[in-house]
């Protein structure tokens, strides 16, 4: 038998150390946080029992604490973002027929393989906002079917996603929509994997939003740097039958102390200790994005998408610059970008000093360029974008 020196694994392992790790200069999407030291050391405290017995502590700690956060009487804890959105919509949804009314450029739609669809049967109405940004009231009433006429497949559930695109839907919006769904028994649902964000640039509590909702999604693996996990948080009884979908699904879990003793660190030292990220880690992300857009926008870039959060657009056709070419342009410097996506996260922020000289070297690398070539970029392929897919 081989004998191994636990402390010498410890000492040597460089996959726990959050900032200093492979995020560090990572600018394609939050997920790429990585997990810290403090993380590692819950783990080894961890619970090791049986979740689907409901007995693992470390887990239904977590649940608890994410439940009160959100002034929510209970949490289930998912493998992903995706899952939680499925199995709130999937709770909320019961005979058909029934529909969704969403934003077109939810998550839900876009992003999670047709969930919705082979999950509830659900029509999907994918709405275009007015203003641009975000669903308003108006639009969401000119979109909704109410009526029993035999030939409409009536709105069931309104799923808001917040952030979305990095952008905020203001609280008294989400008031508004929430009472409109209750005057005429809609349900809400919120894919809320960033309402962290939300809560933690000053535009309202997680309970504040929270209440607004039937169900809610968040999401650990993001921003907050844990490695795997997300929470759906409701009414008892919406929890209890989620987590019956959830195990029908095979998300049933054993021994997930080992996952959630690592979310409940990232909840509390990255988002922080009460429902407005109260001593947390978030909001000076949203500054340094802030930062980092008026450093292309003062070469004359301009943004897709307004910079609310921890996200920035910037509008690579207008600088006549494909998105391989940025690509290559980060990849020189040490940076790894997608796209015309720059997501900042906290340990982005832990290393400012390296990442924005890089981030400007790249931005003139851009402007420098410009109107060199014959001024176009390359058609892109056929079909609807996606931010996931290669652009190369």
């Amino acid at each position: 038998m081989v004998s191994v020196n636990r402390s010498d694994v410890l000492h040597n392992n460089h996959a726990w150390i959050g900032s200093a790790g492979a995020a560090s200069h990572d600018l394609r999407s939050d997920t790429m946080t990585t997990p810290t030291a403090s993380m590692l050391a819950a783990v080894q405290n961890c619970s090791l029992l049986d979740d689907v017995w409901m007995e693992d502590t470390t887990t239904v700690d977590l649940e608890s604490h994410c439940a009160t956060l959100t002034g929510k009487e209970a949490g289930l804890f998912v493998l992903s973002g995706t899952m939680g959105n499925q199995l709130g919509l999937r709770t909320l949804l019961t005979q058909p027929p029934h529909g969704v009314l969403c934003d077109h450029r939810s998550h839900i739609v876009k992003y999670e393989a047709g969930g919705v669809s082979f999950l509830t049967g659900a029509l999907v109405k994918a709405v275009v906002p007015k203003n641009g940004v975000y669903l308003t009231l108006e639009d969401v009433k000119s979109n909704a079917y109410l009526d029993d006429d035999v030939h409409t497949c009536p709105t069931r559930v309104i799923s808001l996603e917040n952030t979305l695109n990095g952008m905020i839907m203001p609280l008294e919006e989400v008031r508004r929509i929430s009472a409109f769904a209750r005057e005429h028994g809609i349900k809400m649902h919120c894919d809320g994997a960033r309402l962290w964000e939300v809560s933690a640039s000053g535009a309202g509590s997680l309970v504040d939003f929270a209440a607004c909702f039937d169900t809610v999604t968040l999401c650990f693996s993001k921003g907050l740097g844990a490695p795997i996990g997300s929470i759906l948080v409701g009414s008892k009884e919406a929890i209890k039958h989620a987590r019956w979908v959830r195990k029908s699904i095979g998300g049933g879990l054993r021994q997930p102390g080992v996952i959630t003793a690592a979310a409940r660190v990232a909840v509390d030292e990255t988002f922080g200790k009460g429902p407005n990220g109260e001593g947390g880690l978030l909001r000076n992300t949203h500054t340094l994005a802030q930062e980092v857009a008026k450093m292309w926008t003062d070469l004359g870039g301009k943004l897709i998408c307004p910079v609310h959060t921890n996200m920035i657009w910037v509008d690579l056709d207008d600088a006549q610059c494909p998105p391989a070419i940025f690509e290559e342009l980060g990849k020189n410097v040490g940076l790894k970008l997608f796209g015309n996506r720059l997501v900042l996260h906290y340990q982005i922020y832990e290393n400012r000093d390296s990442v924005v000289p890089k981030l400007a070297e790249v931005f003139r690398a851009v402007f420098e360029n410009k109107g060199r070539g014959d001024g176009t970029v390359p058609e892109k392929g056929d079909g609807e974008g996606s931010m996931y897919r290669s652009q190369k």
